[in-house]
């Protein structure tokens, strides 16, 4: 099969793609023939080895698929052979095929098609799991979403219009703030020509955000904390700005608004049905046309690197994704 493989860690211009052996299911996990793929954030992290999980080389990038189940493992009863399903795994999702425990799959509705879905599992599983678990968001409370039109950030901009939040969308350029409006931003915010914090107090009336949602971290991290209202949630997604910002905490002491940490990996590993339960719940609504996941582009396999690249350059709105045979 051909896939994008990673030999050694390093930069993404190293990755190359290669003819490779067809993986084989071992007793619990199930093949997957490859439709599409999701390219998210962690996968450059992956690949530079920076990231909390850490495969050996050679491997290949990309933790979400979905396709057609070609082949079982012993054991497995509740996957069978030509189910379409997503399905999720530590890496080896760009590629023609992938392998992956049983318990790792979701089947896919009729009429979601594979593009589609793969934008759902680490991006909305994310999200549903932060705002509904970890802010305990409630409908009528302000929620500030920042890297809001990439596709962590336009998923949170999604279901929590969804979930009753008046959304505050913060990007970097006018384009990027449209596609927040289109998906259903009630106000928008350029962070590199106004000053974050005070459009924040501004649009709310001095009072601040309920909850902010960051997976942008670096420079935007601090004022947006200092934006947040009393006894807000401040939920730490994670760091595409690459630095990790240091908080003032007397910040939290005087707001008394809590710093929630995001972990929807670790959080799926630890209490895999009920967070599987969300992700079918997301499949449905996508299924019954009221979440509309944003594709920002189709890259087939042999462009795949280009997709990786696009992600790093901070190009993409929504979410890029692979697609393998012309079928998603």
């Amino acid at each position: 099969m051909k896939a994008l493989v990673c030999r050694a860690y390093g930069p993404i211009d190293s990755l190359a793609l290669e003819e490779v052996p067809d993986p084989k299911p071992a007793s619990g996990e199930v093949l997957v023939g490859v439709r599409a793929c999701g390219i998210n954030f962690p996968d450059l992290l992956v690949v530079q080895g920076k990231y909390q999980f850490k495969p050996t080389p050679p491997f290949s990038p990309g933790s979400e698929v979905a396709g057609v189940v070609e082949a079982v493992g012993s054991g497995v009863k509740d996957v069978k052979v030509g189910d379409r399903i997503v399905a999720m795994g530590p890496s080896g999702g760009i590629a023609e095929k992938f392998v992956t425990d049983s318990s790792r799959t979701i089947p896919l509705p009729s009429g979601v098609e594979f593009a589609t879905a793969v934008c759902l599992p680490t991006a909305y599983g994310t999200t549903l799991h932060a705002l509904r678990d970890r802010a305990k968001l409630r409908s009528g409370e302000t929620l500030l979403v920042l890297g809001a039109a990439g596709g962590v950030g336009l998923s949170a901009v999604q279901i929590g219009k969804r979930m009753g939040a008046r959304v505050i969308a913060a990007a970097s350029s006018a384009e990027k703030l449209a596609t927040c409006k289109q998906a259903g931003a009630d106000e928008v915010i350029d962070y590199g020509s106004e000053d974050l914090k005070e459009r924040v107090k501004a649009l709310t009336g001095g009072s601040g955000a309920d909850v902010v949602y960051d997976p942008v971290g670096g420079a935007y991290t601090e004022p947006a904390l200092r934006a947040t209202a009393w006894e807000g949630r401040f939920l730490v997604i994670g760091f595409a700005a690459g630095d990790i910002p240091r908080i003032p905490l007397n910040l939290t002491l005087l707001k008394g608004c809590s710093i929630v940490g995001v972990f929807w990996g670790m959080a799926m590993m630890r209490d895999r049905a009920r967070l599987s339960g969300q992700l079918a719940e997301l499949l449905a609504w996508t299924a019954d046309g009221s979440l509309t996941p944003h594709v920002h582009a189709r890259y087939p396999l042999e462009k795949a690197l280009d997709a990786l690249k696009d992600v790093e350059a901070r190009r993409v709105r929504g979410k890029a994704v692979v697609v393998v045979g012309g079928n998603a």
